[in-house]
């Protein structure tokens, strides 16, 4: 059961911190603030709502309520009438305690196993042995990470949100905060981690650690044997992925797209999507050099992988697995990836604009593959576009269920009004969604 609610009417419930504790330590979920545990929604008093999401946070922060604290985000959606919390947990790849309890999750809720030895002997194996981002250094020190990142990080994390709580910390508080600090239980060692080595590791610190670490940017058009252009990058996460976005800009056309009425690079929508993939998901103790290499009518990208499946993935109908969950949720903080999932049904979205119906393929297995066609040849069938336009369509619903018909036209693209009319028909036939309140009333969507 990955789904938990609570009351919290007029605050926190005192088993909340119970429930987030298990999330982190089991699959990650979706915490409710406000229903019942029988579904019924209660909502949060108005008077309430600011202190109940900023005690979450601020405990959520604090080791004395959460060890290792990590940093969550709320937020408010209202249902019914009634204004109600969400908060995403997701999976953590270390071992949280809340209250000196260390609580795991099945499908009867949160249970406490600080005192069976055994499960708790499991949990901790099971993410040392799976998240190699958690791999202690315990002679790294303060000196070996780059001042200037931790302003960098610090700045985008403001640009996301202004009052996130990284802005008043220490370099060492802040990466304690954001779980690249940690202890080993079993070795009785501590230190800094190789997630925080990658992000913030000067760059003669990242080869003593990882020498084989490289990925390889490669433009092969003309020089199909070698290359035209390379830029071989041997250096922390967040230049990393800066140095590789310069690389597509410089190198390939940008198309821009009216989405509402928001002007964007389709570009860099791909690409952003493309490109933290390959720096999040990838298993760094492997020697396989990354590599992104843009060809005359297509770009290859591969990391080397920890497979969960294998085969390609349909966007339509797959579950994303995060191979290294304190990398992707540092990234999400400071607003370079989206939510885990989302990314990919975005690339495809915006490729088959980008490439006039063509659309992109991503194959797991010991190397992830990720390939975008830059000419329209591989057309998406009937059956896939109308499930996306669907999906497209409930999700722009779920964020603003008064946009017209013409709006959701433009957000969507390469789609008319009559489109948008026929598709909304169907789901009115299916009863996914209703309409209140006449020509000038508002969409509803139908669980």
């Amino acid at each position: 059961m990955e789904v938990e609610f609570k009351t919290s009417q007029f605050e926190l419930n005192r088993d909340v911190f119970e429930s987030v504790c298990a999330f982190l330590n089991r699959k990650g979920g979706h915490l409710f603030l406000g229903i019942r545990n029988d579904g019924t929604v209660e909502g949060i008093m108005d008077s309430c709502l600011e202190d109940i999401a900023s005690n979450l946070v601020n405990n959520a922060n604090n080791p004395q309520k959460l060890n290792p604290p990590y940093y969550l985000s709320t937020e408010l959606i209202e249902v019914e009438g009634k204004k109600i919390i969400y908060v995403v947990v997701p999976e953590s790849s270390q071992v949280h305690s809340t209250n000196g309890k260390i609580f795991d999750r099945n499908r009867d809720g949160d249970f406490d196993i600080t005192r069976q030895t055994e499960q708790v002997t499991q949990l901790y194996l099971r993410k040392q042995t799976t998240y190699s981002e958690n791999r202690i250094y315990p002679f790294i020190e303060l000196d070996d990470f780059r001042p200037d990142l931790f302003e960098k990080v610090r700045r985008l994390a403001k640009n996301e949100r202004a009052n996130h709580p990284w802005q008043n910390m220490t370099d060492e508080d802040l990466l304690r905060s954001a779980g690249l600090f940690r202890m080993d239980h079993f070795k009785g060692n501590s230190g800094f981690t190789l997630a925080a080595v990658l992000l913030f590791g000067k760059d003669e610190v990242i080869q003593s650690v990882l020498p084989h670490f490289r990925i390889d940017a490669l433009l092969r058009v003309e020089n199909t044997d070698r290359y035209d252009d390379r830029d071989d990058i041997r250096t922390n996460l967040l230049d990393a992925y800066t140095r590789l976005t310069d690389f597509v800009r410089k190198h390939l056309p940008d198309k821009f797209f009216q989405e509402g009425e928001q002007r964007i690079s389709l570009r860099d929508r791909i690409f952003r999507e493309v490109i933290g993939n390959l720096i999040i998901h990838r298993e760094y103790i492997n020697p396989f050099p990354a590599k992104l290499i843009i060809e005359k009518d297509r770009v290859v990208v591969e990391n080397w992988n920890r497979p969960h499946n294998n085969g390609a993935i349909d966007p339509l109908n797959f579950s994303p697995y995060p191979k290294n969950p304190l990398i992707a949720k540092f990234f999400k903080e400071i607003g370079m990836v989206d939510e885990l999932g989302s990314g990919v049904r975005n690339t495809f979205k915006y490729c088959g604009i980008y490439t006039t119906g063509a659309i992109p393929e991503f194959i797991e297995g010991d190397v992830f593959s990720t390939v975008i066609p830059l000419k329209g040849t591989t057309q998406m069938t009937t059956q896939m576009t109308t499930q996306m336009t669907t999906q497209m369509i409930l999700d722009l619903l779920s964020k603003d269920p008064s946009l017209s018909r013409y709006k959701l036209a433009l957000a969507i693209g390469n789609i008319t009004e009559d489109g948008i009319k026929y598709h909304l028909e169907k789901l009115k036939e299916e009863g996914k969604i209703k309409r209140t309140g006449g020509t000038r009333g508002k969409w509803e969507i139908i669980n």
